[in-house]
């Protein structure tokens, strides 16, 4: 048995590596492409103060949003929060849209999340992810991680990690979003 599988295996290797090429490039630009298409699944989630919230009417709300995964123990998370916090009023007004901070601190940390969002100041929705269902179900390997979604709910925009300074670059993906319109 062992022969046959070396055999197969060799034969396999040397005779269908462009077809198994062929196959891996499509299977990555299909995934690439429905990713593009992706929205916010329908999953209900508590927020900071227990009230249930549906992931997917985010996406249904018609105006830009923004939704960043975080967490307390996490300081890029909470450098890029406060510093969105920051022009959040005026983005409000400029851009009509909405931001949504998903937390991922289990049920161990839950406890310092809405001592920590009181104490911020932070005036947008604070979901709380404690199994990381949603983080899962989008795929998201590291936080910080942040979402736009256009005004008809699909994501157009992701990226993982905080620099100082890419909330600007942000802004500039949500101007191109609305000089599109």
């Amino acid at each position: 048995m062992a022969g046959i599988l070396l055999i197969y295996f060799y034969y396999f290797s040397t005779m269908k590596k462009l077809s198994l090429l062929a196959v891996i490039c499509l299977i990555g630009f299909t995934s690439w492409a429905q990713k593009d298409a992706q929205s916010m699944p329908n999953m209900v989630l508590k927020d900071v103060n227990g009230k249930s919230k549906n992931m997917a009417d985010y996406s249904k709300s018609g105006k830009i949003t923004i939704i960043s995964f975080w967490a307390t123990w996490c300081s890029p998370c909470k450098k890029e929060l406060n510093n969105i916090n920051e022009v959040y009023d005026d983005w409000k007004n400029k851009y009509d849209l909405q931001l949504v901070a998903v937390c991922t601190d289990n049920a161990r940390n839950i406890q310092k999340v809405k001592p920590y969002v009181d104490g911020q100041g932070w005036d947008y929705d604070i979901i709380m992810d404690q199994n990381q269902d949603l983080q899962r179900a989008l795929n998201i390997v590291q936080i910080p991680h942040t979402f736009v979604l256009d005004q008809n709910g699909n994501i157009i925009y992701q990226h993982s990690g905080y620099v100082e300074g890419d909330e600007f670059a942000l802004e500039e993906k949500i101007k191109a979003l609305l000089e599109k319109k």
